[in-house]
């Protein structure tokens, strides 16, 4: 039986003062790799680690015993009030949420990273903080990574990869409020048909009204693809920006480009 609460599967427990939920095969695993400390820092300090750039470092790493090998973040705070609010939460966190929307849009057929568990600590004032863990996708990068290339072909396969994943969250009543190029994954980011998935879904809300929902994501994620031509340098053209928005609109398969 599932523990109350939880997706099936997943357990809760305890250890040295932390409270952990995660899947039940990686429970073992997880203990082991906190070792009296935080499953953040096993991270950062493991040898094989990958650092992953977003809001703060995230690490790809294996769990002990290869049981998973995992993308392990610090849940950190966002906007004009991050540099007071940093890493520190009102309890629950929003870890829990983010694990009951991710198995939801899951089921409503978004694709999104299998999260496989979280680690809470206290902090004071009954506040606390949170690391989350997720299956490491294989042979990925998130959208920007695509549009920064001068590889128009690989740009135009990656949009129109990312103009599904919109069509899915309206599809799903998922309004995505940091849907941006960094929250868009890109598995078999090289392939001629990358497939995408959405990241960082703790503020992802439903509503009724999927086509509020498709323009909203849509006006959301192409105001960071712009930001990203003008301050980082993306090759992404306003013609193929257009192309992308007319993709979301009405299903059809991205203008070729005839040259890279």
């Amino acid at each position: 039986m599932p523990a109350p609460g939880l997706p099936s599967g997943f357990v809760r427990f305890a250890s040295a003062g932390s409270q952990i939920v995660c899947a039940g095969h990686v429970a073992d695993a997880v203990r082991d790799a906190m070792g009296g400390g935080t499953l953040y820092r096993y991270a950062e300090r493991h040898p094989q680690a990958r650092a992953l750039a977003g809001r703060g470092v995230a690490y790809a790493v294996p769990l002990p015993n290869d049981v998973e090998h995992v993308v392990i973040r610090h849940n950190r705070h966002g906007g004009l009030l991050a540099p007071f609010t940093r890493d520190v939460f009102r309890a629950p966190t929003r870890a829990p949420m983010e694990l009951q929307l991710s198995e939801t849009l899951r089921a409503r057929s978004v694709p999104t990273p299998l999260m496989l568990g979280y680690v809470t600590y206290d902090a004071a004032a009954g506040f606390q903080r949170a690391d989350v863990m997720t299956r490491e996708v294989p042979d990925s990068a998130d959208l920007s990574v695509a549009l920064r290339s001068d590889d128009a072909r690989m740009r135009e396969r990656a949009l129109s990869a990312s103009a599904a994943i919109v069509r899915a969250l309206s599809r799903a009543g998922a309004r995505h409020h940091d849907l941006n190029v960094k929250n868009i994954l890109l598995s078999g980011a090289h392939d001629v048909a990358p497939t995408a998935m959405v990241l960082d879904v703790d503020r992802v809300v439903f509503l009724t009204d999927g086509d509020a929902v498709l323009e909203a994501n849509l006006a959301r994620l192409l105001r960071s693809a712009r930001k990203w031509q003008a301050l980082h340098g993306a090759r992404v053209t306003d013609a193929e920006l257009d192309a992308f928005a007319a993709a979301v609109r009405e299903p059809a398969p991205l203008p070729l480009t005839t040259s890279s």
